[in-house]
């Protein structure tokens, strides 16, 4: 896949077959879209691009925005390719380009600079100053300025519309299974393996202390079941997010995942997590034996229902 930092730097290609918009997750109705777009490509002989933006719009236009992402940057990247897409166009948006109208961005942008072929839009998408933009409107400007235009129908999860903002809110309840299903692949956590205080190893369960993108959606503290990736082997795990109440009164959050039938040094490594399941929420024990045995339970239920 060819990445771009800015529609100027793309070179337009024979039969450009388009579809633009931020795509936080990869999700399964974005799938849909991209499909659609290489199923297009393949047929007229052309190519095939995503116009993404960075940084997202909302981060940009509000000042008090703290939006995490489902996908930052690069593990999008690495998503779209995986897809097959052909070119990804990653433009600066700044509030001089949020002020470009819907009509000016199209004639502007996708013709005359990026000289598309057909255009592969969601079933509810705006764009342009004050977003504007949309369908029916595209419909007009692609008769006028001689363009092909296609709508996907929304994909649909326990019925209601995929959305990134539906699956953010999923995880940030911590509900993995409709986060799964709704992106069509188990969500995913990266992080650098760092020293901690080595307080689960004295307990039985030593611990793998990650640090990871501060831009990465984390799913509300708890305790998971995962499946964990090290060095190209696949292991279950216990992963533990928050602040350690039954030990520590320190106020630092910490990611911790304790690697079944594991004992290898990983620190300074990337490892990865794949999140199977939400076991329970965080807890302060009274006691370390009383947490020692909320472990070892976390830990049966985990080998019962993933082996």
């Amino acid at each position: 896949m060819n990445v771009y930092h800015s529609i100027q730097n793309f070179k337009p290609t024979t039969n450009l077959i388009l579809t633009l918009g931020m795509y936080d997750g990869v999700h399964v109705g974005h799938q849909s879209i991209i499909n659609q777009l290489n199923t297009i490509a393949k047929e007229v002989g052309g190519e095939s691009a995503l116009l993404t933006f960075d940084p997202h719009p909302r981060m940009v236009l509000q000042a008090d925005c703290d939006l995490k992402f489902l996908t930052p940057l690069d593990e999008k990247e690495e998503k779209l390719a995986e897809m097959g897409l052909n070119n990804l166009i990653i433009h600066p948006f700044t509030k001089a380009f949020s002020q470009l109208s819907s009509v000016d961005f199209v004639k502007q942008l996708l013709v005359d600079e990026l000289q598309i072929h057909t255009l592969v839009i969601g079933y509810d998408h705006h764009f342009g100053k004050n977003r504007e933009g949309n369908f029916e409107q595209l419909q007009e400007l692609s008769l006028i300025h001689g363009f092909n235009l296609v709508q996907i129908a929304a994909v649909e999860e326990g019925d209601l519309a995929v959305s990134s903002t539906k699956i953010r809110k999923a995880i940030s309840a911590g509900d993995m299974t409709y986060a799964n299903r709704a992106l069509n692949y188990k969500y995913r956590l990266s992080g650098q393996v760092v020293h901690g205080d080595k307080i689960g190893r004295t307990l039985g369960f030593p611990t793998a202390n990650l640090h990871v993108n501060e831009l990465k959606l984390l799913p509300k503290d708890g305790v998971y079941a995962v499946e964990v990736l090290v060095d190209r082997q696949n292991y279950l795990g216990l992963l533990s997010m928050g602040y350690r109440q039954t030990i520590t009164h320190a106020k630092e959050h910490r990611i911790e995942v304790h690697i079944l039938e594991f004992d290898g040094q990983i620190y300074d490594q990337t490892i990865s997590l794949n999140f199977l399941a939400h076991i329970r929420e965080e807890q302060k024990f009274s006691s370390l034996e009383a947490l020692m045995d909320a472990m070892q339970a976390d830990k049966r239920w985990a080998i019962a229902k993933f082996g």
